[in-house]
Parts: structure tokens; sequence; C-alpha cells
């Protein structure tokens, strides 16, 4: 059976909107970027666990009760809206359409909260003068309220990583450095060596 890519797209946007209502109710703008943070934890399991994502989408091979019931398990500790709408998923063999969950949660959180989330990846711990510079950037550049979520990587050298809202800026000097290694490769002066 053909599957309409309209309807589709608005039952992602009912979950993400159920999801982030519920969360809302729930516990305000902190409940809401909790399931956020889950959500993506979600996501990085399902595309790193064949298993999980098998289960989670094939309604061949499992029934609606065990992809709920395995749902209901393996993401217990997860925030309880997160949980229930996960395990309506399931049951539905909606297991594909995570990641476009993830996206239009997203979405609909800038647009309704008027809140971006920027993921800030340094080598060390910002300090509050630098946290305080990137919040007020951003928040001018995109035009909503900003949350910082802070990662520190070891091997980025220096210099920044930020994504935000599907956007990423690299200032990292491993890739300033390959920036380079490729601009001096490619360049000829026309001489010979």
């Amino acid at each position: 059976m053909p599957i309409n890519r309209h309807v589709v797209r608005e039952e992602v946007a009912t979950y993400a909107s159920v999801l982030l209502d519920g969360a809302y109710e729930a516990g305000g703008q902190s409940a809401v970027l909790e399931v956020r943070d889950q959500l993506e934890d979600i996501l990085r399991a399902t595309r790193s666990s064949m298993d999980l994502s098998t289960m989670l989408e094939d309604t061949s091979s499992y029934t609606a009760e065990q992809r709920t019931q395995v749902v209901r398990g393996v993401f217990a500790e997860c925030n309880p809206v997160l949980v229930d709408v996960l395990a309506v998923m399931a049951e539905r063999g909606d297991g594909a359409l995570i990641t476009r969950v993830w996206e239009s949660y997203n979405d609909q959180l800038e647009r309704r909260l008027n809140v971006s989330v920027v993921d800030v990846t340094t080598v060390v711990a910002l300090d509050d003068k630098l946290r305080d510079l990137i919040i007020n950037k951003t928040a001018a550049d995109l035009g909503t309220d900003v949350v910082l979520r802070e990662h520190i990587d070891q091997s980025l050298l220096g210099g920044i990583l930020m994504s935000a809202n599907g956007k990423r800026i690299d200032a990292s000097v491993l890739t300033q450095l390959e920036s380079a290694r490729n601009v001096l490769k490619l360049s000829t002066d026309g001489g010979e060596c």
C-alpha cells in the first residue's frame, strides 16, 4: 500500500506536538528540553543497535504488544511522556519516523517556545565570559532565546564546533589545518620544483 508523504508529515508533526505539549504540561521548559535530550539519546541508540531499530519497525515479525513492551522496558528511565509517545509509535510500527519526529520536535520547540538549542563542542570547558558571548551572539543571530548544550571533545585540538537548527559552524583547529593542507595540496604557482 503506497504511503502518502503528506499523511506521514502530519503523523510526524502530531507525534512531535503531543510530545511537546505533554512535556510542557508535565514540567515546563525544563521538561521539554529534557525530552529533547532523551530523544536525541534514543536516536543514537536506535542507530547503533540494528536489533532495536528493526524491532521498532518490523510489523511482520513482532506483534504490536511485543514492540510496545520492549519500548517500555528499554526506555523506562526516560520521561513518561516520551515513553508513552514512543510506545504508540512502536505499536503502530512507526519506529522509522523517530528521526523525523526529533526534527519536528526541534522545529516546534523553536516556533512555539521561541527557544533554540545550540550544541557547543570545545576541547576545554567554556568560561562564563565566553558562554555569555556565545549565548548573546547566537540569540541575536537566531532571534530566539538560546539554551547551550556544552560538550567537551579532546580530539578537537582547539577551536569550537557549534550546531543549531541543522546548521553547523566548524571553527576547530583540526578543520582549519585540514583546509590549509587541501589548499596547499591543490595550489600551484606555475613553476617547477
